[in-house]
């Protein structure tokens, strides 16, 4: 019997009572602490937090209406309009009215809490700054105390796994950066090509179907950034370099501009379609125009967009046939290493998420005592 079923057993063996969270938990709507000024730099000592995905905003100096959380007394930061959870053990100033602190009541544990608000499923709930209203009458199990700190401690452990995978996964890209920087770092020692003599463009053949008169079948249709749809007829059948036409991420860069494809599928008119000769030089182009900015080739009249024309004039560095070859290779392992769903790191982070997410419903699931 492991350490957690000794202390259930011993503690709640009937159960355990199920708690609002508004009964465990103090809320703060941190006005008093929005930031005065606009101006963030990374030089500043104190965090300022903000609604949405990007949480850090920026840094300040300012130094009234500091929150200080610590390693030993942290917070529960909730976003309404994202019912995001963070946890923050650090002192901050707070840009966003849209984000409560949550403190613990006497009696709980802090770290367990946010355990279970991460096992809750938000979704099904309305989130317009609603707190009070529905948020805070959620009700969750609340074991001994003894109980929860196992809990933690274990979940912890999974976290802390998980933490430290995603760690090197970081320093491997990093790494994959810098060799390739270095790979393509030719100096004055080789030609450079523009991209219109790599590849024959098919940009013609693309036929762009609205949502509605798509037949849904078996074969991908791609877009700017990847699939879209799945399509019941092809036009291309092959081996193909994809290159984003249009959009923000021509700019911003969050995913891949060039991808390459395989196999039957459709191409409507938000991506340039290329085909090579051999699938290294494919493979090369592709991860080349993955790593150099493209600002000047990008009109942003209306919208970021990467036209034929400008898409052509791209210059490439034509080292011999070998070196390419090897670049490849070495870029692809270490891409895979990075980037591959099904093995390497990001595979292994995957699983380990699963594992840890498995064990989380199951631990924080008991009999409610009646």
């Amino acid at each position: 019997m492991s350490r957690l079923e000794e202390l259930i057993a011993e503690l709640c063996p009937n159960g355990v009572e199920y708690k609002k969270l508004s009964a465990l938990l103090d809320y703060e709507q941190p006005t008093k602490y929005i930031v005065e000024s606009t101006k963030y730099d990374d030089a500043f000592s104190t965090p300022v937090l903000t609604a949405g995905q990007s949480f850090i905003l920026g840094y300040t100096n300012e130094t009234t209406g500091i929150y200080n959380a610590d390693k030993k007394n942290p917070v529960i930061i909730f976003d309404d309009f994202t019912t995001a959870k963070k946890w923050v053990d650090f002192t901050f100033k707070v840009k966003s009215s849209a984000m409560k602190i949550l403190t613990p009541k006497k009696g709980c544990n802090i770290r367990y809490i946010f355990y279970c608000m991460e096992n809750i499923k938000y979704s099904t709930l309305e989130h317009s700054r609603q707190w009070i209203e529905k948020y805070s009458n959620i009700k969750i199990p609340v074991p001994p105390l003894p109980v929860q700190e196992e809990i933690v401690r274990i979940l912890d452990n999974f976290a802390e796994l998980t933490a430290e995978l995603t760690a090197e996964l970081t320093k491997r890209k990093q790494q994959y950066q810098y060799y390739r920087d270095e790979l393509f770092d030719f100096g004055d020692k080789v030609e450079l090509v523009p991209l219109k003599d790599w590849a024959i463009n098919c940009d013609a053949k693309r036929k762009p179907v609205t949502k509605e008169k798509r037949e849904a079948g078996s074969y991908p249709y791609y877009g700017a950034s990847g699939i879209v749809d799945y399509v019941k007829d092809y036009i291309f059948d092959g081996d193909y370099l994809l290159v984003s036409e249009d959009g923000a991420n021509l700019l911003a860069r969050n995913t891949p501009i060039a991808f390459s494809i395989s196999g039957k599928n459709w191409v409507n008119n938000h991506a340039h379609i290329l085909q090579f000769s051999d699938i290294t030089l494919q493979k090369y182009v592709e991860i080349y125009l993955n790593s150099i900015d493209l600002t000047k080739y990008i009109s942003t009249a209306a919208q970021p967009k990467l036209t034929k024309d400008s898409l052509n004039k791209i210059l490439i560095p034509k080292p011999s046939v070998e070196e390419i070859r090897r670049i490849v290779n070495i870029l692809t392992r270490f891409d895979a290493l990075c980037n591959d769903l099904t093995s390497g790191l990001p595979a292994e982070i995957e699983a380990r998420k699963k594992q840890y997410e498995y064990y989380r419903d199951k631990l924080l699931t008991f009999k409610e005592a009646v």
